[in-house]
Order: C-alpha cells, then structure tokens, then sequence
C-alpha cells in the first residue's frame, strides 16, 4: 500500500464523515413522534463525534502533507440517509444509519489494513480508534432497529 492509497482511503473517510454530520443533524432536527425522541438523541450525540473523527482525519492528511477536500469537491453518496417525506417514519432513518456505519466500518477496516501493509502505525491507530466508535454506533442503532420490526 502506498501513501497515495492511504491518502485516497483517508480522504474518503473525511468526506463520508462530513456527509455523515449533514444527515444525522437534519434527520435530528426533522424527525416527528414520540417513538423519534431516543433517536434524535442518539442522532445529535453522534453528531458532535462524527464531527471530530472528520477533525482527526483531517489533521492526519495534513501530517501527511496532504489537504483535506473542500466543499466543492464533495459528491454526496448518503441516498439512505436523506430525510424521510413522512417525519414520523423513524424505522427507515435507522435503516439509514445502520447502512452508513456498516460502509464507515468497512471505510476504516480497509485503512486500518492499508496502514499497517505500509508500516503507518499513526494511521492505523487513528483508523482501529474510529473503527471501534463505529462499531459502538452500529450496536447502538441495532438495538433501535429491534423496536421497529418489519411491518
């Protein structure tokens, strides 16, 4: 794995992170009813450490000479996540989430993997910390979506 690649990977997780912090804020702001008020919660408490996962990811491009990309080059990919027209439908922003944090674990299992194959144990640290706060997420929202079973 070459710095390039790592570089690639790292730019890739700050995006989809920002991405991130844009949907859970709107999806917390927007959602309806008295079964959405854990949720919000959850939603404006994961906003604040999406956002500070972007900030390390960042910081670690800049070590590595790099630039973390401005708005102009974002292309949003989050279609599942998008507020749903119907504000009381919680299920499907849960099923937004849990999609969004099984592509982020696979986003930082692959850096994780690419930093140690090029001997970077910084960003491999930075990737395996993130990893473990996704996964947390991942439990979390798991444990919501048993509340709203299929209709």
């Amino acid at each position: 794995m070459t710095t390039d690649e790592i570089t690639d990977l790292l730019t890739e997780a700050y995006v989809d992170e920002l991405e991130t912090v844009m949907n859970y804020l709107t999806n917390a702001i927007v959602l309806d009813g008295i079964h959405a008020e854990e949720v919000k919660e959850s939603l404006e408490e994961d906003v604040q450490e999406e956002l500070d996962h972007a900030r390390m990811l960042g910081e670690r491009l800049k070590q590595l000479e790099e630039s973390p990309p401005g708005s102009e080059s974002f292309e949003a990919s989050q279609s599942s996540l998008q507020p749903p027209a119907d504000t009381t439908d919680v299920r499907s922003v849960i099923d937004g989430v849990l999609e969004a944090e099984d592509e982020a674990i696979e986003t930082y299992r692959a850096l994780a993997d690419a930093a140690d194959d090029a001997n970077d144990p910084v960003t491999e640290d930075v990737a395996v910390g993130i990893l473990a706060d996704e996964e947390a997420h991942l439990t979390e929202f798991r444990g919501f979506r048993k509340e709203f079973p299929t209709d």
